[in-house]
C-alpha cells in the first residue's frame, strides 16, 4: 500500500529515549509497530484490519495496550513538547470529543475512571488544552464531558509555562483565574462575560490569534479515532491523544 505511514529514522531517535528497556526476548522492530499504531489511530481502523506490512495485528494492539499503560505515549509528548522553547504567549480552551457506543459506558468497572460524562449532545469527554502561539500543544488534559472550562484551566494551572499573555474566550472569565494568572505574571486576554457589571477589557488585535488553538483542535480531529471515542479506558484514548499531538506538531521539530 502506498499511503502506509512510516516513521523515518530521525523521527525514532527522537522518540526512543522514553521506550522501556526490552527484557528477556528481543522486541518486534519499534519502527514497524509504532508506525502501524499511528496508522490505526489516524484512519479509524479496527486493530484487526491494521495492514500486513505492520506485522500481526495482536502485536500492535498488545504493544499499544501495555505503553499506555505504561505512560510511554505521554512521556514522548511531554518530553517533545518541553523543549519548544519558552512560549511568550499561551493559549487555552477545550473541545468535545463523542464517545461512541463500543466506548460510552457510565458505569465505572474497573480501577481508574473512564472520563465520559452526558452533555446535552451525549456521552462524550472533554479535551483541555493549552499551546504555544504557534497553535502547537504544551499540555492536554482529558475530563469529563460535563466538566466545565474553568474547572479544567484550574487543573492544569500549576503546569502552566511561564509566559507574558494567556488568550481564553468567556468560558474562562472568571476572577480567581485571572487573579491566579496575574500572580504568576501572566496577563489575562480574556473577553468578559456579558452578565459582568463592569467589563474587564481585553487586547482585542492580540485576541484575534486565538484562532490557532482551534485549528490545532481541528487537526487532532482529523485523526479519526481522536474525532470519535472508540477506547473504554481513559488511559488508552489519551495516550491516541498524545500520539495525534506528537506526530502532527513535534515530530519533525
Amino acid at each position: 500500500m502506498s499511503d502506509l505511514i512510516w516513521l523515518s529514522p530521525a523521527q525514532m531517535r527522537r522518540i526512543a529515549p522514553c521506550f522501556p528497556l526490552s527484557h528477556g526476548i528481543p522486541r518486534v522492530d519499534d519502527r514497524r509497530i509504532i508506525s502501524g499504531i499511528i496508522f490505526v489511530i489516524r484512519n479509524g481502523l479496527r486493530w484487526r484490519d491494521a495492514p500486513q506490512e505492520y506485522g500481526p495485528h495482536k502485536t500492535i494492539y498488545n504493544r499499544f495496550i501495555r505503553w499506555s499503560r505504561l505512560g510511554v505515549f505521554n512521556a514522548i509528548f511531554a518530553r517533545l513538547s518541553a523543549k519548544g522553547g519558552k512560549p511568550d504567549q499561551l493559549m487555552i480552551d477545550a473541545t468535545h470529543l463523542k464517545a461512541h457506543r463500543t466506548a460510552a459506558s457510565l458505569l465505572k468497572k474497573g480501577l481508574f475512571p473512564r472520563r465520559i460524562g452526558r452533555t446535552k449532545g451525549g456521552l462524550n469527554s472533554k479535551l483541555h488544552a493549552v499551546c504555544d502561539g504557534q497553535g502547537r500543544p504544551l499540555i492536554l488534559l482529558l475530563s469529563e464531558g460535563q466538566m466545565s472550562d474553568y474547572d479544567g484551566a484550574a487543573l492544569m494551572l500549576d503546569a502552566l509555562p511561564p509566559a507574558k499573555v494567556l488568550l481564553g474566550d468567556k468560558g474562562y472569565d472568571a476572577d480567581w483565574l485571572r487573579a491566579a494568572l496575574t500572580l504568576r505574571g501572566i496577563i489575562p486576554c480574556i473577553p468578559s462575560k456579558a452578565n459582568r457589571t463592569v467589563a474587564i477589557p481585553h487586547d482585542r488585535v492580540l485576541y484575534r490569534q486565538r484562532h490557532r488553538i482551534e485549528n490545532m483542535f481541528g487537526k487532532l480531529k482529523d485523526w479519526r479515532r481522536i474525532h470519535t471515542r472508540y477506547d473504554r479506558c481513559a488511559h488508552t484514548f489519551m495516550s491516541a491523544i498524545c500520539i495525534a499531538a506528537t506526530v502532527i506538531f513535534w515530530i519533525d521539530q
